[in-house]
């Protein structure tokens, strides 16, 4: 299982290889726009029911992120800033934050070739694929978080 595999398992996502490589499958921009317009429709029609009226080729089932993330930084008892840092976030779920694991994580996501080169932009980038990529499996995750 690789890293973003790990972060599925770490957040509550089922921890099934066939759906993590489902997670990871590249996807086409006009898929991502579509889901994005079927989301933010759902979210309109019916705000409470926005987790249940996502797209059907979900790869997960829906987990609060955001509830697993605050429950574990509260057992974790540090001041990590897992909100905006990707090496807060991996440490919160107990994975390797070290450079080389951040640098294979963004090869497994596909980072940007001129993103890698700089790690400030990379973990920035790294951070916020890593929240889409929850969010886009079914991760409830709120829209500042994304953004």
């Amino acid at each position: 299982m690789g890293i973003f595999g790990k972060i599925l398992a770490a957040v509550g996502f089922e921890d099934n290889d066939a759906k993590v490589a489902e997670a990871l499958a590249p996807v086409s921009v006009e898929a991502v726009k579509e889901a994005k317009a079927a989301r933010e429709q759902a979210a309109q029609a019916a705000p409470a029911s926005a987790a249940q009226a996502a797209p059907a080729s979900q790869a997960v089932a829906v987990v609060d992120v955001v509830a697993q993330l605050e429950k574990q930084a509260a057992a974790h008892g540090g001041q990590l800033n897992w909100k905006t840092s990707i090496v807060d976030l991996l440490k919160l779920l107990d994975l390797d934050s070290s450079f080389a694991a951040r640098k294979e994580l963004a090869k497994e996501l596909c980072c940007p070739e001129e993103k890698m080169g700089d790690s400030a932009q990379m973990n920035m980038w790294l951070h916020k694929t890593v929240l889409q990529k929850l969010a886009d499996n079914g991760g409830n995750i709120p829209r500042d978080l994304l953004a």
